[in-house]
Protein backbone atom coordinates (compact mmCIF):
# COMPACT_ATOMS: atom_id res chain seq x y z
CA UNK A 1 0.00 0.00 0.00
CA UNK A 2 1.23 3.53 -0.69
CA UNK A 3 1.13 5.55 2.16
CA UNK A 4 -0.75 8.64 1.53
CA UNK A 5 -1.05 12.64 3.20
CA UNK A 6 -4.48 11.26 3.81
CA UNK A 7 -3.78 8.61 5.82
CA UNK A 8 -1.04 10.21 7.94
CA UNK A 9 -3.85 13.07 8.80
CA UNK A 10 -6.49 9.74 9.03
CA UNK A 11 -3.92 8.53 11.62
CA UNK A 12 -4.14 11.42 13.94
CA UNK A 13 -7.70 11.83 13.49
CA UNK A 14 -9.16 8.74 13.91
CA UNK A 15 -7.88 5.23 13.11
CA UNK A 16 -11.20 3.56 12.44
CA UNK A 17 -11.54 6.10 9.38
CA UNK A 18 -8.03 5.35 8.57
CA UNK A 19 -8.59 1.59 8.26
CA UNK A 20 -12.17 2.26 6.39
CA UNK A 21 -10.39 4.80 4.07
CA UNK A 22 -7.41 2.25 3.30
CA UNK A 23 -9.66 -0.88 2.96
CA UNK A 24 -11.97 1.13 0.45
CA UNK A 25 -14.52 2.35 1.77
CA UNK A 26 -14.63 6.46 1.20
CA UNK A 27 -17.54 8.57 2.30
CA UNK A 28 -15.51 11.57 1.31
CA UNK A 29 -17.77 12.05 -1.90
CA UNK A 30 -20.95 12.17 -0.07
CA UNK A 31 -19.50 14.77 2.64
CA UNK A 32 -20.91 18.60 2.06
CA UNK A 33 -17.56 19.32 5.04
CA UNK A 34 -15.12 18.13 2.32
CA UNK A 35 -17.41 20.02 -0.72
CA UNK A 36 -16.63 23.05 1.21
CA UNK A 37 -13.10 22.15 1.55
CA UNK A 38 -12.71 21.90 -2.00
CA UNK A 39 -14.49 25.30 -3.10
CA UNK A 40 -12.63 26.64 -0.33
CA UNK A 41 -9.15 25.50 -2.01
CA UNK A 42 -10.30 26.29 -5.81
CA UNK A 43 -11.32 30.38 -4.57
CA UNK A 44 -8.96 30.74 -2.17
CA UNK A 45 -5.88 32.44 -3.19
CA UNK A 46 -6.83 32.54 -6.84
CA UNK A 47 -3.11 33.62 -8.40
CA UNK A 48 -1.64 30.86 -6.91
CA UNK A 49 -2.70 28.09 -9.66
CA UNK A 50 -0.54 30.63 -11.85
CA UNK A 51 2.50 31.22 -9.53
CA UNK A 52 3.38 27.74 -8.34
CA UNK A 53 2.91 24.11 -9.09
CA UNK A 54 0.65 21.45 -8.53
CA UNK A 55 2.74 18.40 -7.18
CA UNK A 56 2.77 14.60 -7.12
CA UNK A 57 4.92 12.42 -6.23
CA UNK A 58 5.54 8.90 -3.77
CA UNK A 59 1.11 8.44 -3.19
CA UNK A 60 1.54 12.48 -2.37
CA UNK A 61 -0.56 15.66 -4.24
CA UNK A 62 0.89 19.23 -2.92
CA UNK A 63 -1.79 21.45 -4.52
CA UNK A 64 0.55 24.37 -4.10
CA UNK A 65 4.37 24.03 -4.43
CA UNK A 66 6.44 27.17 -4.82
CA UNK A 67 9.54 25.58 -6.47
CA UNK A 68 12.06 28.53 -6.50
CA UNK A 69 11.58 29.15 -2.59
CA UNK A 70 10.82 25.40 -1.59
CA UNK A 71 7.54 26.27 0.03
CA UNK A 72 4.86 23.87 0.34
CA UNK A 73 1.45 25.43 0.36
CA UNK A 74 -1.72 24.06 2.28
CA UNK A 75 -4.81 25.16 2.57
CA UNK A 76 -7.50 24.32 5.03
CA UNK A 77 -11.00 25.12 5.23
CA UNK A 78 -10.59 24.27 9.13
CA UNK A 79 -11.89 27.20 11.93
CA UNK A 80 -8.89 25.67 14.08
CA UNK A 81 -5.25 24.40 13.81
CA UNK A 82 -5.08 20.81 14.06
CA UNK A 83 -2.34 18.27 14.74
CA UNK A 84 -3.33 16.11 11.78
CA UNK A 85 -3.04 19.04 9.12
CA UNK A 86 0.50 19.67 10.76
CA UNK A 87 0.87 15.83 10.40
CA UNK A 88 0.19 16.39 7.39
CA UNK A 89 2.10 18.54 6.04
CA UNK A 90 5.40 17.24 7.83
CA UNK A 91 4.90 13.93 5.95
CA UNK A 92 5.07 16.15 2.44
CA UNK A 93 8.15 17.37 3.45
CA UNK A 94 9.45 14.48 4.50
CA UNK A 95 8.69 12.58 1.15
CA UNK A 96 10.41 15.57 -0.61
CA UNK A 97 13.37 15.29 1.50
CA UNK A 98 13.15 11.81 0.44
CA UNK A 99 13.25 12.17 -3.31
CA UNK A 100 16.38 15.14 -3.17
CA UNK A 101 15.04 18.23 -2.16
CA UNK A 102 16.19 20.15 0.77
CA UNK A 103 15.87 23.42 2.29
CA UNK A 104 12.34 22.83 2.66
CA UNK A 105 9.62 24.99 4.60
CA UNK A 106 5.67 25.10 4.76
CA UNK A 107 2.99 27.24 5.01
CA UNK A 108 -0.69 26.13 6.27
CA UNK A 109 -3.43 28.20 5.90
CA UNK A 110 -6.89 29.01 6.89
CA UNK A 111 -8.69 31.74 5.42
CA UNK A 112 -11.52 31.15 7.82
CA UNK A 113 -9.16 31.90 10.76
CA UNK A 114 -7.14 34.15 8.76
CA UNK A 115 -4.39 32.62 10.31
CA UNK A 116 -1.17 31.10 9.23
CA UNK A 117 0.96 28.09 10.67
CA UNK A 118 4.81 28.48 9.63
CA UNK A 119 6.89 25.02 9.53
CA UNK A 120 10.74 24.68 8.82
CA UNK A 121 11.89 21.40 8.00
CA UNK A 122 13.88 19.72 11.15
CA UNK A 123 15.63 16.15 10.26
CA UNK A 124 13.64 14.65 13.03
CA UNK A 125 10.38 14.67 11.04
CA UNK A 126 12.14 11.62 9.05
CA UNK A 127 12.29 9.70 12.09
CA UNK A 128 8.35 10.48 12.95
CA UNK A 129 7.30 10.41 9.94
CA UNK A 130 8.73 6.86 9.43
CA UNK A 131 7.09 5.77 12.84
CA UNK A 132 4.31 7.27 11.37
CA UNK A 133 4.61 4.89 8.42
CA UNK A 134 4.40 1.81 10.59
CA UNK A 135 1.79 2.73 12.51
CA UNK A 136 -0.92 3.14 9.43
CA UNK A 137 0.71 0.33 8.24
CA UNK A 138 -0.11 -1.70 11.51
CA UNK A 139 -4.03 -0.39 11.73
CA UNK A 140 -4.58 -0.63 7.68
CA UNK A 141 -3.27 -4.72 7.65
CA UNK A 142 -5.50 -5.51 10.55
CA UNK A 143 -8.02 -7.73 9.97
CA UNK A 144 -10.46 -5.85 12.27
CA UNK A 145 -11.80 -2.44 12.09
CA UNK A 146 -11.28 -0.14 15.21
CA UNK A 147 -13.82 0.63 17.44
CA UNK A 148 -15.86 3.95 17.23
CA UNK A 149 -14.23 7.07 18.73
CA UNK A 150 -17.23 8.71 19.84
CA UNK A 151 -15.68 12.19 20.05
CA UNK A 152 -17.01 15.52 19.92
CA UNK A 153 -15.13 15.24 16.06
CA UNK A 154 -17.48 12.53 14.64
CA UNK A 155 -20.39 14.48 14.49
CA UNK A 156 -18.69 16.70 11.27
CA UNK A 157 -16.80 13.15 10.16
CA UNK A 158 -17.42 11.62 6.71
CA UNK A 159 -17.83 8.31 7.82
CA UNK A 160 -20.93 9.37 10.62
CA UNK A 161 -23.44 8.07 9.09
CA UNK A 162 -21.46 4.99 8.84
CA UNK A 163 -20.63 4.82 12.05
CA UNK A 164 -23.35 5.31 13.78
CA UNK A 165 -25.86 3.95 11.69
CA UNK A 166 -27.59 1.61 14.31
CA UNK A 167 -27.84 4.72 16.80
Amino acid sequence: MQITGTHIAYLHTCHRKLWLFANGIQMEHTSDIVAEGKLIAETTYLDRARKYTELAIDGIKIDFYDAKNKVVHEVKKSDKVEAAHIAQVKYYLSVLVRNGIDDLSAIIEYPKLKQRELLDWNDDFLVETANWEKQVLKITDSETCPPVLSGKICKSCSYYEFCYIDE
